[in-house]
């Protein structure tokens, strides 16, 4: 049978029970966040929530109200990977919120991107507080999940001097981060070359809020030369906070593998280390799709927030 055949046929009894067995309740949202880079406004930020059908084995511990977790885009904007994620969440029994950094900044492309990860940090923040106040979520347990420019969102919240200052008393209780660009952080020579530092681009990490860290990241990534970075990122802060960051590494995996779309060649001048600031030239980032690994991943993410959610 043709698959246009397949879609004309009409639906049968029972079609729709078994939809809303699955089915999450899906509502477009929006909230208020800071516009730091005009003092005194105010951005819109939209999102989609999805609020799982049922609780799921593992994730909902008896109580009432769901955890949850804000999924954050990378510098492409929104694209595959916050539903690939989403599903899987949902599936377990946790409510998720992407939303759209970008949209509310008109921005159309990662070239337009804002010039320091600090700038987004309130839309983190104000999503915690905005799902906090929903009767459905429980805002003592919402993690956060994020991809590449999403994913240093994820780690900056996890520092203290930043949830101090954007969370208004609240901070998110796992953190899981894709690919974040890991030798950026705490790099004061590369920050230097920018007239900034660490702590005011948004990439100091040193004294963390004590929730567990979840970093992932490929083998072959265009932006780190590898795990390296990361693996070393974790150790310089786990000394001093207890142990609670973790790295994967996935053999082979480029930037981006767990994006499931045609394969695509972007240039940064933050990939290769930042060696743009070196030479004047930009550097390609390769993003492969590996399904068998993407897959792999989504497991993990969706165990580490079901035990620490």
């Amino acid at each position: 049978m043709t698959a246009a055949a397949l879609i004309s046929l009409p639906a049968q009894a029972g079609d729709e029970g078994l939809a809303a067995a699955w089915q999450p309740t899906v509502s477009f949202i929006s909230f208020p966040s800071p516009n730091l880079a005009s003092p005194g406004a105010t951005l819109t930020i939209q999102g989609k929530l999805s609020l799982p059908a049922h609780a799921g084995r593992g994730a909902g511990h008896g109580h009432r109200k769901r955890p949850a977790v804000l999924i954050l885009h990378g510098s492409a904007g929104v694209d595959a990977r916050g539903d690939f994620y989403e599903a899987a969440l949902n599936a377990a029994g946790i409510a998720t919120l992407q939303i759209d950094m970008w949209q509310a900044r008109g921005i159309n492309s990662a070239s337009q991107r804002p010039s320091a990860p600090v700038l987004t940090y309130p839309d983190a923040f104000s999503a915690l507080a905005y799902l906090a106040q929903r009767p459905e979520i429980d805002g003592a347990r919402v993690g956060v999940l994020g991809f590449s420019w999403g994913g240093l969102v994820s780690l900056g919240a996890a520092e203290r001097l930043y949830a101090g200052k954007f969370g208004g008393g609240r901070s998110f209780k796992a953190h899981v981060a894709h690919y974040p660009v890991c030798y950026a952080w705490n790099n004061t020579p590369l920050l230097a070359l920018l007239h900034t530092t660490p702590a005011q681009f948004g990439v100091q990490w040193i004294n963390l809020t004590g929730a567990p860290v979840m970093i992932q990241v490929g083998s072959q990534d265009d932006y780190d030369k590898g795990a390296v970075p990361c693996q070393a990122l974790a150790q310089s802060v786990n000394a001093s906070n207890g142990g609670i960051v973790s790295v994967t590494s996935y053999p082979g995996a480029t930037h981006g593998w767990d994006r499931l779309m045609v394969p695509m060649t972007v240039t940064d001048p933050y990939a290769d280390q930042g060696s743009y600031f070196r030479t004047g030239v930009q550097p390609s980032v390769q993003f492969t799709p590996d399904a068998e690994q993407a897959y792999l991943s989504r497991a993990r993410v969706v165990r580490f927030f079901a035990k620490h959610l």
